[in-house]
């Protein structure tokens, strides 16, 4: 199966200018990690740049940056702004869309190129595959870990609470018997205080 042909796209967030080659809108859109279709607002577009073409496709697949408002290459690691570009921002965005309703159509890509780049994409996203499969492989194992260890800590707490109830129980029981014990004692005690009582109230008389 031949790997699918890539084109480069473009989109601002935040203080970069982001670029990326990708076999669809919808596959940039995954790797920006944007929330809604930017093609569709109109905040994203298919490059017609010669040297942001030839950046994104010799790193397909991966999402590269430059400090938004300037014109410097895209890398995949850039700087955040400088002040001064921020404010030239808008002038720079003018005189961009001015030229590129003059330009003329890019002329043709390399061909072997583009098969090379869309050939590299193939050969990576099946590795980003593998990662995230190897990764939720890893997740999988670490939550199966975690639940094992929390099913074996509630057993350890359910046991202790019942051995600490039955404790209770028994010593309960050995409360009430020796309560019991008590009140014989007291109970014998008034009986016989009574009884030398009237002995002694006899002897005196």
């Amino acid at each position: 199966m031949m790997p699918r042909k890539l084109k480069v796209f473009q989109t601002s967030q935040g203080f970069f200018d982001l670029a990326i080659a990708a076999p669809s809108m919808k596959a940039a859109l995954e790797a920006w990690g944007a929330s809604s279709n930017l093609f569709h607002q109109g905040f994203a577009q298919e490059s017609e740049d010669d040297a942001v073409i030839a950046a994104a496709m010799a790193k397909p697949g991966i999402v590269l940056r430059r400090p938004v408002g300037s014109s410097s290459a895209f890398r995949e690691h850039a700087e955040l702004p400088s002040a001064a570009s921020l404010d030239a921002r808008p002038h720079k965005e003018k005189a961009k869309a001015k030229k590129a309703a003059s330009a003329k159509p890019s002329s043709k890509r390399d061909e072997k190129s583009e098969r090379e780049a869309a050939a590299k994409y193939a050969r990576e996203e099946r590795q980003r595959e593998k990662q995230r499969a190897k990764e939720e492989a890893e997740a999988a194992k670490a939550r199966e870990k975690r639940n094992a260890a929390i099913e074996k800590a509630q057993t350890a707490m359910l046991q202790a609470e019942a051995a600490h109830e039955e404790k209770a129980d028994a010593l309960a029981k050995d409360l009430e018997a020796v309560q019991q014990r008590v009140e014989t004692e007291e109970e014998r005690w008034r009986k016989l205080k009574e009884r030398l009582e009237a002995d002694l109230r006899k002897a005196k008389d």
